[in-house]
């Protein structure tokens, strides 16, 4: 696995293939939620989490990392949104990679996710002890960046 930044941003390498368009498709993103419920897979997963951050200055997101991953994390951010602003952040961001999604359908699709997330043995979604709530449902998203930026100098500089 490896990280490189370009003009878009970082992209996830594996094995040499750029994977990054496809780990934020559907089907990944419904996958991981389903197989995230048994203990081996979120060990595995884990794993290679802590690996991957044991270097340090490393930013991760994720369902559990604050909560699980990484529980003594410098800065621990819970970002929110409602239902229906993650449903329809989540349909532009289909369309605009050419994919032909009903609005609806990606909110039962979010709200699946939510209760399977929310409801499985091991590693539930839940927000993590000490990390600072950013409901985002009316921020534009500088406005969200501009804060996580200011929490992550706060903690830098203390």
């Amino acid at each position: 696995i490896e990280f490189r930044s370009d003009a878009e941003g970082q992209r996830v390498w594996v094995d040499g293939r750029d994977v990054t368009d496809a780990l934020r498709s559907p089907e990944v993103s419904d996958g991981a939620s389903i197989v995230s419920v048994y203990p081996g897979v979120r060990e595995a997963m884990v794993a290679i989490q802590r690996a991957l951050g044991a270097q340090g200055g490393v930013v991760m997101e994720g369902r559990d990392i604050g909560t699980v991953v990484f529980p003594d994390a410098e800065v621990k951010i819970f970002l929110d949104a409602s239902l229906e602003e993650r449903a329809r952040r989540r349909h532009r961001e289909l369309q605009a990679r050419g994919l032909n999604v009903d609005l609806d359908a990606v909110r039962r699709a979010e709200e699946e996710r939510d209760r399977r997330d929310r409801t499985r043995m091991h590693s539930p979604l839940q927000r993590a002890p000490g990390a600072v709530i950013i409901d985002t449902t009316q921020m534009p998203p500088d406005d969200v960046i501009e804060r996580i930026v200011q929490l992550a100098l706060r903690a830098k500089n203390a």
